[in-house]
């Protein structure tokens, strides 16, 4: 995307709006290499070697999750009000304090109380506030730059097995004390690039000015609109059918997430590095997914993509649980990857195409209070099953089975009118 108009001599100003989502994607790339796609091997380090729970361990990312729902709210109407840049560089130092602590602790409480922290690091320079930013620069091309930031997400997949291969060679304490200081000394930098508006840097929103109505319009017979307000969004079906729809994808992309690699390493027979592979390339495939919903995001209905891809993340997750050759396992992580790297941005995507930008930051925080079911029961039903069983299998299939009905909530989840001036 281009800002301004060129006049042949000048050469073309690259619009700002592309440099922020370079930030950020390098920004999502150390939050989920460092942490999110990681924290599986974490998971089975620590239950080896301290003997914890895999449901207590659970518990940390499901405190994660919880907390990130609690400040939600509060976190989208200081966004709203003071915009997201204060908050992403704010949060890329308490995210490495968080992991600095996290190499000190020694008990299970302490082991939470850095995760607390860690939260609220990611929570402040995560994915709310930069899909907030960008939502600000981009509007018809707004599903190519969420598709293009998630790809540092995908990417963070590929952090997996450098990350298994330091916790099994320098130990957990040393891992999470140097990702500590590569958050901070990568990530301030790239924090710096963010901006609140286009109309901070001098640009507009997409980097082209919208052009006026044709010459001779009757202004009364053209109807106005405005955004929706995070009361009047409440309002209506398609909040609660977006956030319930996300939520249930959350089950599975979480419990992938925390539980993956142990399955792998316990109920499949793998090895942790090996297992570490396999989240590898569910990463590629996330990246496929990404550069698909670029080239596909703003041409076709979201929701429909979304409901197809739940369908995917619902079959995938069972060739993983019953997988009995690494062909299912190949299968999993094709579907599994592609999907998620798909659906994750339109959920963003859609509520800001559907309730304006306005007050878009209130309006996620206020979705984030639905969605953490799924944040939360992602790491804890298969952790608790877990436990008492002694496979996952049980508690995979449940969240297999609500992924494939959460499917529904996107189907009917149709665009609502907005209200007018």
């Amino acid at each position: 995307m281009l800002s301004g108009l060129n006049d042949g001599k000048a050469p073309r100003k690259i619009f700002y709006g592309w440099w922020m989502v370079g930030a950020a994607v390098g920004l999502q790339f150390l939050q989920a290499g460092l942490v999110s796609q990681a924290f599986g091997a974490y998971l089975a380090v620590l239950s080896e070697e301290q003997g914890w729970s895999k449901t207590a361990l659970s518990g940390a990312a499901a405190l994660q999750q919880m907390e990130v729902a609690l400040l939600g709210p509060v976190l989208g109407w200081l966004i709203d009000r003071f915009g997201p840049k204060v908050f992403v560089r704010a949060g890329v130092a308490v995210f490495g304090t968080g992991l600095c602590l996290l190499s000190q602790v020694h008990t299970l409480p302490q082991f939470y109380g850095a995760f607390i922290v860690i939260a609220l690091g990611s929570s402040l320079c995560g994915f709310f506030p930069l899909n907030v930013a960008l939502i600000h620069w981009f509007e018809r091309k707004r599903a190519r730059a969420l598709s293009a930031m998630s790809i540092g997400l995908a990417f963070g997949g590929i952090m997996v097995p450098l990350v298994a291969e330091s916790l099994t060679t320098f130990g957990w304490r040393a891992t999470a004390l140097a990702s500590g200081l590569i958050a901070i000394g990568i990530g301030f930098p790239l924090a710096l690039v963010i901006r609140n508006s286009p109309h901070e840097h001098g640009e507009v929103v997409d980097g082209v000015a919208v052009e006026p109505p044709p010459r001779g319009e009757s202004p009364e017979n053209v109807e106005t609109t405005r955004d929706f307000t995070a009361r009047e969004a409440l309002r209506t079906s398609a909040f609660w059918l977006i956030a319930l729809g996300h939520g249930f994808a959350l089950f599975v992309v979480h419990a992938v997430s925390v539980h993956a690699i142990t399955h792998l390493k316990e109920g499949l027979g793998y090895s942790v590095a090996q297992a570490s592979l396999v989240i590898s390339l569910v990463t590629v495939f996330q990246i496929v997914g990404v550069l698909l919903g670029w080239a596909i995001g703003d041409r076709y209905k979201k929701r429909l993509i979304a409901a197809a891809c739940m369908l995917a993340h619902a079959l995938g997750l069972l060739l993983l649980t019953y997988a009995f050759s690494v062909v299912m396992v190949i299968a999993f992580a094709v579907l599994h990857g592609t999907a998620w790297g798909l659906r994750g941005p339109f959920m963003q995507a859609m509520r800001a195409d559907y309730f304006g930008r306005s007050a878009i930051g209130m309006i996620l925080g206020l979705s984030f209070m639905i969605i953490v079911v799924g944040q939360v029961g992602g790491p804890i039903i298969p952790g608790i099953f877990a436990d008492i069983t002694g496979n996952y299998r049980l508690g995979f299939t449940i969240l297999a089975v609500l992924a494939g009905a959460g499917s529904l909530f996107f189907i009917v989840a149709r665009k609502p009118k907005r209200p007018l001036l």
